[in-house]
């Protein structure tokens, strides 16, 4: 490790990556410094991406995908399940501990240097700017510069918190989320199963992601408004005893994850922070992996031109937000927009809405229908639904 680089990352997953990837391919000096001890470990996400989300980036390898998803199935309050084939566009369930492992991979091929174990406890600031970290490293606290510090670090990002960058997620827009890895669950291997409503999971869904072999992801995120009454875990719990009581639990994951609107300005002078720790997860979904690479891409990008510049203050900087919000941001905004009115529907409303998808023939049958009568049901969604639909 060595005292000064061009470009320090805190966090080595696939944002924090993404960024090393840009500005190391193009000739500048970028470390990665993970506090786990493998990049990948532990898995804290459902681990679904889009076709697009990851070959606009990628071609993926085989070992980075678990199982090819091929469409899904909604599951009501009353239980309607309601089978949607993807017509145009497969996804993906990802081995994440694979597929982070070789992004990072490849920002070390292009030549930037990763640490794990190297624990970032503060950053160190001169004139304002941000200009290096401390972390303890091997039992040794050590002083590293840089020019541009990138915050990867997730949800609770101290880069952003310590920079003075507001960080702050209300409380309904805070998923509390359980997952369980899970053996010996008989489900379809191309399908993914997510149950809705206040029933199941109030704010949010409960979902069942397919890793073929008898192996899935089963997870539940719900609104911090109303965990304090009644925790994700007893929700998932209850839900698993019912429907699926001989499963082996595997690994069991618990955390927060933010479905709110972007940060604003996720940058000061000297910093940017990207992916989780600039709130650039989808809020419908609360997946962020292919958003939080193309955050990591932007940015990486950007420190590189202000690097070619020997200029690291805000105002430089401030190209990263407004490429940003036009890539994907202001489409997160719109979702966020719907899954506000989503959340307004009652259970007798998402069962309506099941009965009338349930009648319309399989073949027919999309999520573009599905939404169809979700506006019916709630006249507010339509702008913003045509909006997403249309691509503006």
């Amino acid at each position: 490790m060595k005292d000064n680089y061009d470009v320090i990352i805190v966090g080595g997953g696939p944002a924090g990556s993404m960024a090393a990837i840009e500005i190391s391919k193009s000739g500048y000096s970028a470390c990665i410094l993970e506090k786990d001890r493998d990049i990948g470990m532990p898995v804290r996400c459902g681990e679904a991406i889009g076709y697009t989300g990851l070959n606009q980036f990628f071609k993926p390898k085989p070992s980075w995908i678990a199982s090819e998803i091929k469409g899904a199935i909604l599951v009501s309050p009353q239980n309607h399940q309601i089978n949607v084939d993807f017509k145009k566009e497969t996804g993906y369930i990802l081995n994440r501990r694979i597929f982070d492992y070789d992004l990072s991979r490849i920002a070390v091929k292009n030549g930037a240097e990763v640490y794990t174990k190297a624990y970032v406890k503060d950053i160190i600031m001169h004139d304002q700017y941000v200009i290096g970290v401390i972390l303890d490293y091997l039992g040794e606290e050590k002083k590293i510069f840089s020019n541009i510090v990138i915050g990867a670090d997730g949800l609770e990002s101290r880069v952003g918190r310590w920079a003075g960058i507001k960080t702050n997620v209300k409380m309904k827009d805070m998923e509390s989320c359980v997952q369980y890895s899970v053996a010996n669950i008989d489900i379809k291997p191309n399908k993914m199963i997510m149950y809705v409503g206040k029933k199941y999971a109030p704010g949010g869904y409960l979902w069942i992601f397919p890793k073929g072999d008898g192996f899935a992801n089963i997870g539940i995120g719900i609104s911090g408004k109303y965990s304090k009454n009644k925790s994700a875990k007893v929700y998932i719990d209850e839900f698993l005893d019912k429907n699926y009581p001989n499963v082996s639990i595997l690994t069991t994951v618990c955390g927060g994850v933010p479905c709110s609107k972007p940060i604003s300005e996720p940058i000061g002078d000297g910093v940017l922070l990207v992916g989780d720790a600039a709130h650039q997860i989808n809020p419908m979904t609360g997946g962020g992996i292919a958003s939080g690479m193309k955050g990591g891409q932007i940015a990486g990008q950007v420190a590189t031109k202000a690097l070619s510049i020997n200029t690291f203050s805000k105002k430089v900087l401030s190209e990263y937000p407004k490429r940003m919000f036009k890539e994907f941001g202001n489409t997160h905004n719109r979702f966020y927009r719907i899954k506000e009115a989503i959340h307004q529907l009652s259970d007798d409303d998402l069962n309506y809405i099941a009965e009338k998808a349930y009648n319309i023939p399989d073949h027919k049958r999309s999520l573009v229908g599905i939404f169809k009568h979700a506006v019916y049901k709630k006249p507010s969604l339509i702008v913003d639904v045509l909006k997403v639909f249309a691509g503006v």
